[in-house]
């Protein structure tokens, strides 16, 4: 496992959720949209820690739209032991 790129990836993902708290917690006028956004970029974060474990700092470097497509899917619930 690639500790850096993962590390990378969960410290956007703590970010991206808890600026999402504070504005929910904040902003009477919070809608879907902005959740929207805010879970998107957060899932992306999540995703591409797990999916993306493996890759060296080279190919994390010159991460490609494939690889970029690839690392933001969703896990397979069995993946992360869920069913």
């Amino acid at each position: 496992m690639n500790h850096q790129v993962i590390l990378f990836h969960l410290r956007e993902a703590k970010e991206e959720l808890e600026r999402t708290i504070a504005e929910i917690a904040g902003e009477p006028d919070y809608g879907f949209e902005e959740f929207q956004v805010a879970m998107s970029h957060l899932y992306h974060h999540l995703n591409t820690a797990w999916n993306g474990r493996d890759q060296t700092d080279e190919q994390f470097k010159k991460c490609t739209d494939v690889d970029f497509a690839r690392f933001r899917r969703f896990p397979q619930d069995a993946d992360l032991l869920l069913d």
